[in-house]
């Protein structure tokens, strides 16, 4: 069904006013015997680069973001958008603006109140330069908000981002044009609030174990860097009575054999998304099935060209090594737990998006590789003049098997010599960011449930589009995306995005994500967000 802008933006409004979306916590069906004592353990895949949310930018930073802080809104179990510590918002000027009325008793976990002041302050702070954030660009790409693109961009000073206090509850976003899906986008990591007078006070301390103070159902307690970090209840969170684990304790554990078996040993209750060790597949089917949770995420793996770096300037390079990757085989036996092929960017379960088929993607395997080794010739790779590169990733056992798969792959089209390069998490992204790499490594998992967190990845002005891919006619139709009210219109811009995608070749997409956990049958209360976010702040522990 069609309709207007500014009725679909005041029939969100009026779904949040009334309450009607979702359950805010952890819901106990009544009879429901818990386990007397309510801490768990879980795995976070790798220490994070940071526990500052203005800062954070892989899922390691920002699901840890999201158990200490809470942004304006949230999202429920199975991804809906509901109210955070905004308990209402409604659209002004035919959605050019919006104004959020915070709830008047969210407080900090020191017990101050948090107020729409603290909210301008961390949006201002997020676009910074000073701040250096890695998601800068995203209240100006994702959210459209008012100026963030010129800040971030050095046009104009962070103090006039769109961004205003209104009073100690109330906060208006203007934005540049409306966007339909303006809310969805503000329930990311890094739009927490953040505390001024704490970092005023401490800088860059002051997310230290003992300083640190948040806004969400827990806080930190302990921090032992590479072992462990540790948060307990924040009995200042506005609805800390229907939270119900006490303590939860996240394991930077970056080997997946040592996780799993960690796990078996029970000596955690939950392994991180993705930590389900391929070669043990067999076995977990085997002994402990109803502990393999999965389903679709909305987030694609792929290797990213540096199109800065030669031969990756070249189309027919990167289109020979996107052709030459065999799929099916690396979703479906390498990794197994449900992950599908991905021959174009956006994942098909996104809302709103209708897939493209592509003319290559119709065609077998021997196809593509003699289509790939005809590319590689005429771009000028022979047995004496053969492509040589080093493909990038971060330190991890799934993504060295995946990486030695394509390697070989590659190998087989004709002349191609890959040197693998793993690196720990924070220098991955450091030399990812800088643009020290030629192939490497990527994975984009959903800001927000709608095609554009996935497209806008390959606009030229986007601050995660470490390939550099600049394609004027893509940079056009996203942005005629972005202000087109009517959904099929809107679906029809996406499907033009990726044919342009499917002939330029930025990567070679891989494989749509699966949330992959392993849960002990003891934890409760996760649903099936396809963003893949489960917070500890909706679980609860059975008798056991």
């Amino acid at each position: 069904m069609h309709m207007p802008q500014r009725l679909a933006c005041l029939i969100s409004a009026a779904a949040a006013l009334s309450g009607a979306i979702g359950a805010f916590a952890a819901e106990v069906p009544p009879g429901t015997k818990l386990h007397p004592v309510q801490e768990i353990v879980r795995g976070n895949a790798t220490e994070p680069a940071t526990l500052d949310p203005n800062k954070s930018e892989g899922r390691p930073e920002s699901s840890l973001a999201l158990e200490m802080f809470e942004g304006l809104v949230s999202l429920d179990t199975n991804g809906k958008v509901i109210p955070g510590v905004a308990q209402k918002w409604e659209s002004l000027q035919n959605g050019q603006a919006w104004r959020f009325t915070l709830r008047s008793n969210a407080k900090w976990s020191d017990g101050s109140p948090v107020t729409a002041h603290d909210f301008e302050y961390s949006f201002k702070r997020m676009v910074d330069p000073k701040t250096a954030s890695q998601y800068a660009w995203y209240l100006g790409k994702a959210s459209n908000i008012k100026n963030g693109t010129a800040i971030v961009e050095g046009k104009v000073p962070p103090s006039e981002l769109g961004v205003k206090a209104l009073d100690d509850h109330h906060l208006l976003i203007s934005l540049e044009q409306p966007v339909s899906y303006l809310v969805a986008t503000l329930a990311h990591g890094s739009l927490m609030p953040v505390p001024l007078k704490v970092i005023e006070k401490h800088g860059d301390k002051w997310t230290d174990p003992g300083v640190m103070i948040s806004n969400g159902a827990y806080k930190l307690a302990e921090r032992v860097v590479n072992e462990r970090i540790v948060m307990v209840r924040n009995p200042h969170y506005w609805n800390n009575a229907k939270t119900v684990i006490d303590k939860v304790t996240f394991l930077p554990i970056v080997n997946q054999s040592a996780e799993y078996q960690r796990y078996r040993a029970n000596g955690m209750d939950m392994t991180a998304d993705g930590g389900v060790p391929p070669e043990q597949l067999k076995q977990i089917r085997r002994e402990i099935p109803n502990e393999l949770v999965t389903w679709p995420q909305l987030g694609t793996y792929f290797y990213a060209f540096n199109l800065r770096k030669k031969p990756f300037d070249d189309v027919r390079v990167r289109k020979a090594l996107s052709l030459a990757l065999q799929r099916e085989v690396i979703a479906q036996k390498l990794v197994g737990t449900g992950e599908t092929p991905a021959y174009s960017f956006t994942p098909e379960t996104a809302e709103g998006y209708v897939p493209v088929v592509h003319e290559w993607q119709r065609w077998t395997q021997a196809q593509r590789e003699d289509e790939a080794r005809r590319l590689l010739a005429e771009a000028g790779f022979t047995k004496t003049r053969p492509l040589r590169f080093e493909l990038l990733y971060n330190t991890n056992e799934n993504h060295k098997k995946i990486a030695l798969a394509a390697a070989w792959m590659w190998r087989r089209i004709g002349p191609v010599e890959v040197v693998l390069v793993n690196q720990e998490w924070k220098s991955f992204l450091d030399s990812r960011s800088r643009g020290e790499f030629e192939v490497s490594r990527f994975a984009w998992i959903a800001d927000y449930n709608e095609p554009s967190t996935m497209l806008d990845l390959f606009h030229s002005k986007h601050g995660s589009n470490d390939s550099k891919y600049n394609n004027p006619r893509y940079d056009a139709i996203m942005e005629q995306a972005k202000v087109t009210a009517d959904a099929d219109a809107r679906a029809r811009l996406y499907q033009n995005a990726e044919r342009i995608l499917a002939q330029d070749f930025p990567t070679a997409n891989v494989y749509h994500y699966s949330v992959r956990h392993l849960i002990k049958p003891w934890v409760k209360g996760y649903g099936h967000n396809p963003e893949g976010r489960i917070l500890t702040r909706d679980l609860y522990i059975l008798a056991h």
